[in-house]
């Protein structure tokens, strides 16, 4: 451990699984960074190899990837970072907390620009617009909110939920925002109006993150006995559910191509869904501890997982590997 907390330190090659054929498959790998805290989310930058993370200690940080040396840290939230966001560009970063804020940050200055209230209770996810002018937050207060940066203020908020607002992303390059809640439901809402547009029923238990598909066609969500779904946007109903658990799954993940639904687990896996192949896989990386957040990095084929016990894993999978597993790098 160095001076300022952080401990790198790369994986012992490990085979997880094997498959026959040459599709397109994972073959997961490497690096851990650990913090002292819990990770609560992850977001990986839109052009560069940095991912930040936020946690319970207040802070988010954002690390290099190819070494996993820290790059900047973000102090002035007074609870857990919750969510974060990049601005499409990667210029700037948007942290929701517990301590019922969103924040904007401008990276090239290193400080909080702008500071946004209104949530009666905890932020619990954050999103920003394609356009670069709007975020979204989601709070434990059952609203969800649509802030207008340029005009500092709160443009709508959004009522409908009977519990608490798990999840928000909008939808890219349109006026569509996507919702999770505790009260087992999905809902798509008009960020021009502020108005509810469909509700997806079907979850028998609490929602805790829903997401767009590349194509956004689809949307995948989780609940908190680990179910995950696969809706059908246009006609709101489910196209396929899958029993991940028995242990809560916290947050879904779609891969570029579509093709494969990563899960964080509370039972310390990522679950790898593939639909058209019919398969799941479950990757261990984090021992037993509570998974919190997945998301895949672009450009490169890659999946980060962020875990309680304070380490994200970056695992890469190629397109003719005959086996997954987690391998040393360079």
């Amino acid at each position: 451990m160095n001076a300022k907390g952080r401990r790198a330190w790369k994986v012992p090659p490990r085979e997880l699984f094997r498959r026959q054929g040459n599709k397109k498959c994972l073959m997961l790998v490497w690096l851990k960074i650990q913090r002292r805290r819990d990770i609560q989310s992850l977001a990986s930058h839109p052009l560069k190899d940095m991912v930040v993370t936020g946690s319970d200690d207040r802070l988010w940080k954002m690390w290099a990837l190819r070494d996993g040396d820290i790059i900047m840290v973000g102090e002035g939230h007074t609870d857990w970072v919750s969510g974060c966001c990049f601005h499409p560009s990667g210029t700037q970063l948007v942290t929701s907390s517990g301590d019922t804020t969103v924040q904007i940050w401008d990276l090239s200055k290193g400080g909080c620009v702008l500071t946004f209230k209104g949530h009666a209770q905890a932020v619990w996810d954050c999103s920003w617009h394609s356009c670069g002018d709007f975020v979204a937050s989601a709070s434990k207060d059952s609203t969800s909110k649509i802030w207008d940066v340029n005009s500092e203020r709160c443009r709508y908020t959004m009522r409908g939920h009977k519990d608490s607002v798990s999840s928000i992303e909008f939808l890219p390059f349109s006026n569509t925002v996507l919702t999770s809640s505790a009260d087992k439901t999905l809902s798509l809402w008009d960020a021009r109006t502020g108005l509810r547009v469909c509700t997806f029923y079907g979850h028998l238990h609490s929602c805790n993150h829903a997401t767009f598909s590349p194509e956004s066609n689809m949307i995948a969500s989780c609940d908190t006995c680990g179910v995950l779904k696969l809706w059908d946007v246009r006609q709101a109903v489910p196209m396929l559910s899958v029993d991940t658990g028995p242990r809560s799954a916290n947050q879904v993940a779609f891969d570029h191509s579509g093709c494969a639904v990563a899960v964080a687990s509370s039972d310390g896996t990522v679950k790898v869904v593939q639909p058209g192949l019919g398969q799941l896989h479950s990757l261990q990386g984090h021992g037993e501890t509570e998974m919190q957040s997945v998301a895949f990095h672009c450009p490169a084929e890659r999946l980060l997982s962020g875990a309680a016990d304070g380490t994200v894993c970056l695992w890469t999978y190629g397109a003719s590997a005959s086996m997954f597993s987690m391998e040393r790098t360079a």
